[in-house]
C-alpha cells in the first residue's frame, strides 16, 4: 500500500511536471506542490477513462508503465481543461486574470 501510494506520488510529480511545462511554458510548470496534485487528478481522471473505454496500450509491464503515465497526462490535461471553464464560464469575475 505505502509502495503504490509512493508511485502514485512520483507519477503525479512526473506528470504534472511535464503538463504544467506543455501548459505554462516554463520550468518550473505550477509549482512543486500543484504540479504534484494536477498529476493525481490527471492519474485519476486519465485511469478511470481509459479503463471505462477499455483503452489498453500493451505498456503494462513496468511498475510504473507507460500506460499510466500517458492516462494520467491525458486526465491532467482534461482536468487543466476543466478548471479553465469553469474559471472562465462559472467563476465571478474578480478582476484580475488567473494562471490557469
Amino acid at each position: 500500500m505505502v509502495s503504490q501510494i509512493l508511485a502514485w506520488i512520483i507519477a503525479g510529480a512526473l506528470v504534472g511536471s511535464f503538463t504544467g511545462l506543455l501548459i505554462k511554458r516554463n520550468k518550473k510548470g505550477f509549482g512543486w506542490w500543484t504540479n504534484i496534485g494536477i498529476g493525481l487528478a490527471g492519474a485519476i481522471i486519465g485511469g478511470v477513462l481509459f479503463r471505462l473505454f477499455g483503452i489498453d496500450l500493451g505498456l503494462s509491464e513496468i511498475s510504473i508503465s507507460l500506460e499510466d503515465l500517458v492516462a494520467a497526462f491525458c486526465g491532467a490535461l482534461l482536468f487543466l481543461l476543466g478548471v479553465w471553464i469553469y474559471r472562465k464560464f462559472f467563476a465571478k469575475k474578480s478582476g484580475g486574470d488567473a494562471d490557469v
